[in-house]
């Protein structure tokens, strides 16, 4: 059973407040830690109870997917997970996870879900949102990736670096490729455009299947011969290809053209009206863009630089 115990109210101990900010300092977030335990932990307003602030109770409480690796699993052997246990770490806090695929309904059951009979949601932190995301309010960037191609070595391919190099195969050799693509994806437009939608074999990111991953397109398809090219999502494709043992598999980084994006910046996202959590999170992201970068590089993700960090919108 999750441990619920919470502070109680405002009027903690001065003891206890004054341990709370020597750790801040030792961590550079003391503001932000502060707006977070200055909230009362079971607040009135009109009589009825309130949702108590994100770690009032020193519970960092995140939401996450519990079989999708490379970010996160239940065994807490994505990056996703580490970077949360880093998180919680330095502030001192207990971590918890609310579980859930990340799919159609994720953050209607994870970041704005209640726990029953309570008014304190399940989970206050998304570790991971393409920059942009509408239903959270997004913390600062902490990386930014691309889509990648990836094909097995020594089958034909390994002078292929770039979309322009798969095009300028030779004819019979191209039109012999199965290519493996998620539905949605910014490939897809590159596909479209060089008529070769007809040798796509299609995979869907969502599936009703909580025990499918992302990952099997390289993992099982690809190194089976299933599929010779599979275009996914960088930090997937470079983590497969380098934990796949049947097939030694090459994962390329794919370059954005005009008018054809695939680079993006991820955050994290919190509810809208946390404006000290999301502070507090942006002040553990800047602070740790180092440890965080380590933890990423190890899991083969390939990493483009992040431009400067934009103030947080109010």
């Amino acid at each position: 059973m999750r441990n619920r115990r919470f502070l109680g109210s405002r009027f903690a101990t001065r003891d206890a407040t004054r341990a709370a900010v020597r750790l801040a300092m030792r961590t550079g977030l003391v503001a932000g830690l502060l707006g977070c335990l200055a909230a009362p932990a079971a607040a009135q307003s009109g009589g009825q109870a309130v949702a108590e602030a994100p770690g009032a109770d020193k519970v960092l409480r995140v939401c996450q997917d519990p079989n999708n690796l490379p970010l996160s699993n239940r065994a807490g052997e994505g990056f996703e997970n580490k970077i949360a246990a880093l998180f919680a770490q330095q502030l001192g806090w207990k971590l918890e996870h609310t579980w859930y695929p990340q799919r159609m309904g994720f953050i209607r059951n994870t970041l704005r879900a209640k726990e029953e009979h309570s008014e304190r949601f399940k989970c206050d932190l998304v570790t991971g949102v393409a920059r942009g995301f509408e239903l959270a309010a997004n913390t600062h960037s902490y990386y930014r990736s691309s889509y990648a191609m990836a094909y097995v070595k020594g089958h034909g391919l390994d002078k292929v670096r770039t979309l322009d190099d798969l095009l300028a195969l030779d004819a019979s050799q191209r039109k012999k490729l199965r290519f493996g693509v998620f539905a949605g994806s910014p490939v897809t437009e590159w596909l479209l455009q060089n008529g070769l939608m007809e040798q796509v074999n299609w995979y869907q990111s969502q599936t009703g299947d909580a025990e499918q991953y992302p990952g099997e397109i390289i993992e099982k398809d690809l190194a089976s011969g299933k599929i010779d090219v599979a275009f996914a999502w960088g930090p997937i494709a470079g983590y497969f290809a380098k934990r796949t043992r049947s097939a030694s598999i090459v994962a390329i980084p794919l370059q954005s053209q005009p008018g054809m994006k695939f680079d993006f910046e991820i955050a994290m996202g919190v509810r809208h009206a946390d404006k000290d959590f999301r502070q507090l999170i942006d002040r553990l992201i800047d602070t740790n863009q180092g440890k965080i970068q380590a933890i990423l590089e190890q899991y083969g993700v390939p990493l483009s630089a992040l431009p400067p960090p934009q103030p947080s919108p109010p």
